[in-house]
């Protein structure tokens, strides 16, 4: 399964600090429990490649958006 592909598995994500200090990101979904650590700047990391793909997507939706209506009815 490729970043792109449709999916009908729900899953649960948590993410937190454990008491060793570092940043855990927990995935659980089709019978899975995946415990992910990871040290504080590898978390930053993350959190910044999070942040661009999040404008991506926002860019990408709004080039499908369809323009609005001058007249304000859409």
């Amino acid at each position: 399964m490729g970043i792109d592909d449709d999916s009908d598995i729900a899953g649960n994500l948590q993410i937190g600090p454990t008491t060793l200090g570092m940043v855990r990101i927990h995935v659980e979904g089709g019978g899975i429990s995946l415990p992910l650590d990871f040290e504080p700047d590898e978390a930053e990391e993350i959190a910044e490649e999070l942040r661009a793909a999040a404008e991506a997507a926002r860019r990408i939706a709004d080039e499908k958006r369809p323009p609005r209506r001058r007249d304000g009815r859409g």
